[in-house]
């Protein structure tokens, strides 16, 4: 596949080797009128290479002013060149109409290299002695040739320029869509454990300190015990709702890495006074780099399933291993609990269940992985998430943007 910025060189490199051919062959003939001509040749590749050099810092006006310049000194010096000697110049004619192209718009082009045809056919003619179709149309055609090839590598280039930005443009809007859905998952995640925690604790709670505001002058006894029961369980939403704002602090996945924020996690669960010893592992011997939202997903799973095996499975010993494998990477949370009805806990919302195993498979879904469970009632539980190695986000867009969409 051939490069089309180099492609883009040729031209200039054929107007130099003309004009550096006819100088050599000028000054080797001495010819009347040779310095006059050579001083317009001079000129002429002066004022090329000076376009060139200063391309990116001219403005629309400077670059018409320097087409049109190159023309009017290449029509200049095909008048003075004697007719032995038109073919040296003739052949400038193919750079000078591509140039035309990239410097002017569609008609000042059409204009332009209409007037580079007039030029040539008179010169032709001139030094022919007469209209020569052999000799006039050959160059011609060259040039109108080069002037269509040309435009339609413009075409082209513009098509992929069009592209290209179609893509760049793609990809952000995709970004700022993943973004965007990140962020509505995680609040929807918030808002089923608050809902789950402290929205039912401090119904539960109204409805004791109505229950013992009642009792209050015929019960006292029962009164203080509810409110009691009101205080132990505040207490116990106060912990969660800590638990909940270290969860929500600047990402610890980011900070430790999915290994060391599952460490952490796993810590601060048995400091949390959860009855079951929980122990965390890390196996494999491939350490595979995660796209950054699945291991935070992967991270968010695990607090789930950490929180159901504390709230649900009465469990003595809780081991989390993570496991990394050669295109992915695994974790598994076994525990020595009552276990569940699977049939009965996968057809439940999951609203039903906090983080929930539907809401965790979905999620990690999403990111090309999966939830798989082993349990039973009174055998305990064991469940492995599942997702796939990726090197980073970016690169994820680069090899399919459809799929960064979450």
């Amino acid at each position: 596949m051939y490069d089309h910025r180099a492609l883009r060189h040729v031209p200039h490199l054929v107007f130099f080797l003309v004009v550096g051919a006819a100088l050599v062959r000028l000054v080797a003939l001495d010819i009347a009128l040779c310095w006059d001509i050579v001083t317009v040749s001079a000129l002429l590749a002066t004022t090329y290479a000076a376009g060139l050099a200063l391309w990116h810092r001219l403005g629309p006006l400077a670059r018409h002013v320097w087409a049109v310049a190159l023309v009017a000194l290449w029509a200049v010096l095909v008048t003075l060149t004697p007719p032995l000697l038109t073919n040296a110049y003739v052949w400038c004619a193919v750079p000078l109409a591509c140039a035309a192209l990239r410097a002017l718009g569609r008609r000042a082009a059409a204009a332009v290299v209409g007037v580079i045809t007039l030029v040539l056919v008179g010169q032709l003619t001139r030094s022919a002695g007469g209209f020569d179709p052999e000799v006039v149309l050959i160059p011609v055609a060259a040039v109108w040739g080069t002037v269509a090839l040309y435009r339609a590598q413009q075409r082209d280039a513009a098509e992929r320029q069009r592209l290209v930005d179609e893509l760049r443009g793609t990809r952000e809007v995709l970004a700022r869509e993943q973004r965007r859905a990140g962020m509505l998952g995680e609040r929807e995640r918030i808002a089923r454990d608050l809902h789950d925690t402290l929205a039912q604790e401090l119904s539960g709670s109204l409805m004791l300190l109505q229950a013992a505001e009642r009792e209050w002058e015929h019960r006292p006894d029962a009164a203080r015990t509810r409110v009691r029961a009101v205080a132990d369980g505040l207490d116990v939403s106060l912990a969660e709702t800590r638990r909940m704002i270290r969860d929500l602090t600047p990402s610890v996945v980011v900070e430790e890495g999915i290994e060391g924020s599952l460490r952490l996690l796993c810590l601060r669960a048995q400091q949390d006074g959860t009855a079951a010893r929980v122990r965390f592992r890390s196996t494999g011997e491939h350490r595979p780099e995660l796209d950054e939202q699945a291991a935070t997903t992967l991270f968010r799973v695990a607090q789930g399933l950490l929180a159901n095996v504390r709230e649900h499975a009465r469990a003595n010993s809780l081991l989390v291993t993570l496991h990394h494998g050669a295109d992915r990477v695994d974790l598994d949370v076994c525990d020595d609990g009552v276990g569940f009805d699977l049939a009965r806990v996968t057809g439940r919302p999951a609203s039903d269940r906090g983080f929930g195993l539907p809401a965790a498979r979905t999620r990690l879904r999403e990111y090309g992985g999966d939830l798989a469970v082993d349990c039973a009632p009174g055998r305990g539980t064991r469940i492995r998430a599942t997702v796939p190695a990726r090197t980073s986000s970016a690169t994820l867009l680069a090899e399919s943007p459809a799929a960064a969409v979450r």
